[in-house]
This record gives C-alpha cells, structure tokens and sequence, in this order.
C-alpha cells in the first residue's frame, strides 16, 4: 500500500501579496550558481511562471530616450592645400531640386539633387545599420 499526500483546504484562499523586498530576495536567489528557478518558485510555494515574471519585471532596464534624429551641424570645409591645384573645375547650378528617398519604417532622407553620391552612400549604409 503506498501513501499519498493530501492537501485538505478548509478556508477560502485569498491572494498573497508579495513586497518588492519578497520579489527582489527571490529573484536574486535564481541568478546564484546552481539555482533552479523551479526549486525556489516551490519552496516559495508560487509556480516558476510567476517568477519568471517577476525577474522579468524587476530586471527590466529602462533604456534612456534617445531621439529618432541625429543633429547634424554642416559646415564649410577647407580644402587641403594640395586639393587646391588638382580640384575639378566646379559645375555650373542651373536649379537645385529636393530628392527624398524613403528608407521605410515611416523614415525619409531629404537631400539636394546635386548632393555628393559618396557622401550620400556613406550616409545610407550609416542609416542602414541602425
């Protein structure tokens, strides 16, 4: 004949209320060497979904804000003394036109017609990687 363990529940159950300290001391305890997140949730008498929510919760870090744009601040370059010589001649501006080029993701790049295609792919692939 075997035995078994029987749980006689003879009031209503009410909700447990955990203190941050209680939550912080568990979760700490499931990120020392060995742990097992089951073994702590049991003994702390909660199923391991509910610790994992709460590590979930109190390990969040909140990233600081960082703004969809990069302030950009032209200005005039001097050209290197050797430049000087060797420059192409400049091109004669007739009209300048806007070019926008949708990058998706609700992200639009407006630049001069008349931009410089290395300085623009350069952009792109820096835009492309974020």
């Amino acid at each position: 004949m075997t035995k078994q363990l029987v749980e006689v529940i003879t009031s209503v159950e009410r909700r447990r209320r955990w203190s941050r300290e209680d939550k912080e001391r568990l979760v700490a305890a499931t990120f020392e060497p060995g742990a097992s997140v089951s073994e702590i949730a049991r003994s702390a008498g909660i199923h391991s979904g509910q610790l994992f929510r709460w590590r979930k919760e109190l390990c969040q870090v909140s990233a600081p804000s960082i703004s969809r744009f990069i302030p950009v601040e032209v200005v005039a370059s001097l050209p290197a003394p050797d430049a000087v010589e060797t420059a192409p001649p400049a091109r004669s501006r007739k009209k300048t036109s806007i070019v926008t080029i949708e990058l998706g993701r609700s992200r639009r790049l407006r630049v001069e017609s008349d931009i410089d295609t290395e300085a623009l792919v350069r952009i792109l692939d820096i835009l492309e990687r974020r």
